[in-house]
């Protein structure tokens, strides 16, 4: 469910049709995008814009119940995963909600990608910065 403004149509409007439990994912400039997710590529030059920076603005827009992280992210890029674990502890407040966080393998997590509706690509250049934001519901 779609929360406030947005200013990117289209992943605007993703975030507004989504249903409990849809997913999106939010990945680096590097991860593979299957051919049946809808693709929102936002990513412009290296790192522009931020795996971080996109977060937020999803995170203002959208009600998340679920998060899906590769394994691999806590280790190879830890101040990029605390900074993720930041804004959901933030979010988890706001919403008065328990956000459930799982870890996969990254093999996997690009598989899963595949029950995604959209994939928003950023220019990240982090290794293993992408999340599965699974939908929750505002009420």
């Amino acid at each position: 469910m779609k929360k406030n403004a947005l200013i990117n149509a289209e992943l605007s409007y993703v975030i507004a049709t989504l249903g409990h439990t849809d997913e999106i994912t939010i990945c680096d400039a590097g991860l593979p995008i299957p051919d049946e997710a809808q693709r929102i590529d936002l990513a412009l030059i290296p790192g522009v814009p931020t795996f971080i920076a996109t977060v937020k603005a999803v995170l203002g827009e959208m009600q998340i119940e679920g998060v899906i992280i590769a394994e691999e992210f806590k280790t190879v890029s830890p101040e990029h995963h605390a900074a993720l674990i930041e804004l959901i502890q933030h979010e988890q407040v706001l919403c008065g909600k328990t956000i459930a966080i799982n870890y996969i393998p990254h093999e996997a997590f690009k598989v899963h990608t595949q029950n995604s509706k959209a994939v928003v690509r950023t220019g990240e250049c982090t290794p293993y910065a992408n999340v599965i934001f699974q939908s929750g519901v505002v009420f």
